[in-house]
């Protein structure tokens, strides 16, 4: 832990404090932007595992060096992303393995508590476990959805001017945000 009396970390002329990634360029972000709009839901779903491993190594980070802040926001980033897939499960149409993720996701979020409360990394250690199959197996099914060719007819559509974002957290049919408790569709 940082003594009271040091300084607080250095800001890059961008805002970023130092060891933070700076805001990304407004090239970047449309890239960003563009990739979000043309990718698969699996692939959405395995982005938001893979930021919130990213982000938990981040508070990992964060607390072997002492920065209390840094650790909060990162910690705060992956509890967000993990109460979203929570919020966006379809008990209904997901059956026992959606249950079974309510599950797991409820337990993560508590575990990350207590990575603020003891400024302990190794619940963000025991996350990141439960999180990385749960990417890979994610991959996978992208993976696999392209490769069937199930997936580049979505992308095209989404790629046409007037199409809608993806449905992921979405209604289908109105492409307004979806109502809390529903997941996307690969159909």
């Amino acid at each position: 832990m940082k003594a009271e009396g040091s300084p607080r970390p250095r800001q890059t002329p961008d805002g970023a404090s130092r060891g933070e990634a700076a805001p990304r360029s407004g090239g970047a972000n449309a890239y960003r932007a563009q990739e979000i709009l043309t990718a698969s839901p699996a692939r959405l779903v395995a982005k938001l595992y893979e930021a919130a491993i990213t982000a938990l190594r981040q508070a990992i980070q964060a607390i072997e060096t002492g920065e209390i802040e840094r650790r909060w926001r990162a910690n705060k980033r992956a509890i967000d992303i993990i109460e979203h897939l929570l919020l966006t499960l379809d008990l209904e149409r997901g059956g026992e393995i959606a249950g079974d993720l309510k599950r797991l996701y409820t337990f993560m979020m508590r575990q990350l508590a207590t990575v603020d409360l003891r400024n302990d990394p190794a619940p963000a250690r025991a996350v990141i476990g439960l999180l990385e199959p749960l990417h890979r197996s994610w991959c996978e099914l992208d993976r696999r959805l392209l490769t069937n060719g199930a997936v580049p007819a979505e992308r095209e559509a989404q790629a046409s001017p007037d199409a809608a974002a993806p449905s992921y957290g979405r209604d289908k049919k109105t492409h307004e945000p979806a109502p809390s408790g529903r997941v996307f569709s690969t159909a």
